[in-house]
């Protein structure tokens, strides 16, 4: 009965995170889901291949809905023997994204008790990680991948732990575990982050063992880690294939193209530096960590009929009801970066903590929480830091395939609470004296409490409050609307730097009487818990809270047709909607509905991002009708959508009398402004090998489409003499196979993204059908490696029981 005793703990600590994360996103229990704008987005996306796969119980791989077609290895895809999707599934058994909430809180715990923490501290600093406000932000817009990826990064820390603590078997379990859920949660830029932090942590640890003599027993730990990461990769290896080979295809990959559409050269492979740049993190924002709206909070912060920006819109002849609406969304940021949701607060709480544990902890985990904060904070600051930036980016495998700079400040908000419940398990250390925890003590208030004083008191002085809206909006607002949105600007920061002091204050008021035994242990425990719920959940629910929630057909039936939709769906026929009434390269509605040229996600298909940027963004009509866009749904005088139809689309498939051949892919792009695509197909030369050595054709005969399904294309040829076909779908070879009656052919690539094929005389079945070679060799490695999986969990189960017999 003892020995299950010790269980109960973190039983009972399991069941908090259940409780807490179901209180904080209580309308779940009510049936209802929060309104996510990006899985709206990909709701769209995904709807062809849901519905297939519902309607036939077979997985497309495929889907024509977006881009003009592209694979679903990023959409969603299921693939054989995914036992990793399966275990996560269990682990994910609440209502999203109360789900993801207990993630964040299981994962850290494991992390902290691997660091030897105990359950009650372990439970507190789960609490500081969970509620970190970013972690909380990205929930509620939806990036639930980049959530997912991040709530399995601190098992896999642990596992590392505790394979160089020489439990290997443990460790090894751990990792092998949580880095196969790590990769299954398929947000590869999160992943990298992590491996920034391990390579950092790596050499803390192998400095460490350098100076202790322990250097075998550190390759040894290497080695152990190794094998569960090759079996992490392994039981994912039909993902990790399949996005490998989409990633070529992507604007991640390389198209060939060196030009840009005005004709300047273009940057190699991997994203445009100030693509990548974009969102980088301003080097005065670094203080949102410790004032939550230190430059103003959000782009559409919410402000009260107190607030100066209430008063100048009344001024400006609103009624009460238009200024009460406006300051529920006002832009109060005046940071660097083009758009905020919300800021990356860490926690005054937390981060009094890590400053405080500076003073008390020493050796290898200050090393590489330290290094790889710093690290992170640096890259984080973008084009901001660009020395260090542009040598990542230049020189580090792989750093360019990623934007969004800012958001490596992950690694931050996963280290700081680490070090910082550590340091709170130093103040109930026997073997550290009271002179050393008063001596953290006050300096960790004088640095912590002297910077939000310093903020508070000289804050006019350092600040203008000015920002990069500010000039739009006083050209449309006035200039006495600035002026008040600065004062609400300086209001804020006033408020929150006051906030911080104040938690600062109590922290230390805390600490000070436990260190004269005016406070026990559990008490302080509990009362840190209740100062970290108050200040982090406070600034959370600013931003993320039940008014986010919406009834959960709004998430599942996001989108409703509009009269020009249903007009369009009248056409049972096999074509493609071009919607101009919006941004069609950043929507995924019009593909909920139809087959579109357009589409929304963070890697789009490389070649149709080139044609977009050269052609179809000025309105090509030629390069629209080879896409077979028989469709448009432009805006009417009243705003209203309405369909046009397209008499000169080309249709699914036509024959040509002429192939031209060029040199690269510069040449290919630029002569399809300059060829009757109806006539004459342009092809790399690389491709002649695969044409029987004629260029023109008599064009004479017929080729019409019989079925089309995401998964195969059917058509029907006749004529008396061989011919070229054309096809309007979208060339990927790596799936997609071409057979005529049957037989297997060869197909090549035309006119930068399309189909051809060389047909004999006479009648003939043509078909394309999509057979990814990639997902049958990658679930013949899952299976393999998910079977030695389990049989090292077995073995290590055998062994620990074999140990205590």
């Amino acid at each position: 009965m003892a020995h299950y005793k010790r269980y109960l703990p973190h039983i009972l600590v399991l069941f908090g995170f259940i409780v807490i994360s179901l209180l904080y996103f209580s309308p779940v229990l009510q049936g209802k889901m929060i309104f996510q704008s990006d899985i709206i987005q990909y709701t769209g996306m995904a709807k062809e291949q849901n519905d297939f796969r519902a309607q036939t119980g077979e997985e497309p791989y495929w889907t024509n809905a977006a881009f003009g077609g592209m694979p679903t290895y990023q959409l969603g895809a299921n693939y054989p023997h995914n036992y990793v999707k399966k275990l996560d599934s269990v682990l994910r058994f609440l209502p999203r994204p109360a789900d993801y909430l207990f993630l964040y809180f299981l994962g850290f715990y494991i992390l902290l008790l691997c660091l030897k923490l105990d359950f009650r501290l372990a439970f507190l600093g789960a609490l500081a990680f969970g509620f970190s406000t970013y972690l909380i932000i990205i929930l509620g817009v939806g990036h639930n991948a980049k959530a997912h990826a991040i709530a399995y990064m601190p098992m896999v820390l642990g596992g590392i732990i505790l394979s160089f603590r020489q439990k290997f078997w443990l460790g090894g379990i751990l990792l092998a575990i949580s880095m196969a859920l790590e990769i299954g949660a398929n947000h590869f830029q999160m992943t990298y982050y992590l491996l920034l932090l391990v390579i950092v942590l790596g050499i803390a640890y192998l400095v460490d063992a350098y100076k202790k003599g322990l250097i075998p027993q550190y390759f040894k730990a290497l080695g152990v880690m190794v094998v569960a990461v090759i079996l992490a990769i392994g039981a994912n290896a039909t993902n990790l294939l399949a996005t490998q080979e989409y990633a070529e295809f992507s604007t991640r990959g390389d198209t060939g193209l060196t030009i840009e559409p005005d004709g300047s050269e273009k940057r190699g492979s991997g994203l445009d530096y100030n693509y990548i740049t974009e969102y980088s993190y301003g080097v005065l924002e670094t203080f949102n960590l410790f004032i939550p709206r230190f430059m103003g909070g959000s782009n559409a912060e919410r402000l009260d009929e107190d607030s100066n920006v209430y008063r100048a819109i009344m001024e400006l002849g609103a009624s009460p009801a238009q200024a009460a609406d406006f300051v529920k969304n006002t832009p109060t940021y005046w940071g660097d970066q083009p758009f905020v949701g919300a800021p990356a607060y860490i926690g005054a709480t937390v981060l009094f903590f890590f400053v405080f544990a500076l003073f008390l902890i020493r050796g290898r985990l200050k090393w590489w929480i330290v290094g790889g904060s710093i690290l992170a904070l640096l890259l984080s600051w973008g084009k901001n830091f660009s020395v260090l930036t542009e040598l990542f980016i230049d020189y580090v495998p792989l750093y360019d395939k990623f934007r969004a700079v800012s958001s490596i400040q992950v690694i931050i908000e996963l280290c700081v609470p680490v070090f910082a419940v550590v340091g709170l398990s130093r103040l109930f250390s026997r073997e550290i004296s009271v002179d050393k925890k008063e001596h953290a003590l006050k300096w960790a208030g004088i640095i912590t409490g002297g910077l939000a004083l310093f903020f508070l008191l000289f804050k006019a002085v350092l600040f203008d409050f000015s920002g990069g809206s500010d000039a739009a909006l006083r050209q449309q607002l006035g200039m006495d609307f600035v002026r008040a949105l600065k004062e609400d600007r300086k209001a804020i920061l006033t408020a929150d730097a006051l906030r911080s002091f104040i938690l600062v204050g109590l922290c230390v008021s805390l600490i000070w009487f436990y260190l004269k035994g005016k406070l026990r242990e559990n008490m302080l425990i509990g009362a840190f818990a209740i100062l970290i719920l108050f200040d982090l959940v406070g600034v959370d629910r600013r931003y993320v809270n039940n008014d986010d929630f919406v009834n959960a057909r709004e998430m599942e039936q996001p989108f409703r047709a509009t009269q020009a939709d249903e007009q369009i769906l009248q056409d049972e026929s096999h074509y493609r909607v071009f919607d101009v009434s919006g941004s069609p390269f950043n929507t995924g509605r019009t593909s909920y509905f139809h087959n579109s040229i357009g589409g929304y996600h963070a890697a789009k298909p490389g070649r149709m991002q080139d044609l977009f940027d050269f052609y179809i963004s000025q309105n090509n009509m030629e390069i629209l009708n080879m896409l077979n866009v028989k469709y448009f749904i432009v805006p009417s005088e009243d705003g209203s959508p309405q369909a046009q139809q397209n008499p000169g689309a080309y249709g699914n498939a036509w024959l040509v009398n002429q192939l031209e051949y060029v040199a690269d892919a510069d040449e290919e792009i630029v002569e399809l402004e300059n060829t009757d695509l109806q006539n004459t197909a342009i092809a790399d030369k690389k491709f002649s090998d695969i044409v029987s050595g004629n260029t023109e054709w008599s064009a004479t005969g017929e080729i019409s489409l019989r079925s089309a399904s995401p998964n195969e294309m059917n058509y029907e040829f006749q004529s008396d003499s061989e011919q070229l076909a054309v096809f309007s779908e979208m060339y990927y070879n790596p799936g997609w196979q071409a057979y005529i009656d049957g037989q297997p052919v060869e197909h090549f690539r035309v006119n930068y993204v399309l189909r051809a094929l060389e047909i004999p005389a006479g009648e003939h079945k043509i078909s394309f059908r999509f057979e990814p070679e990639v997902v049958n060799t990658g679930s013949s490695i899952t299976l393999a490696s998910s079977i030695v999986l389990v049989l090292a969990i077995l073995g290590g189960i055998f062994y620990g029981i074999r140990r205590k017999e």
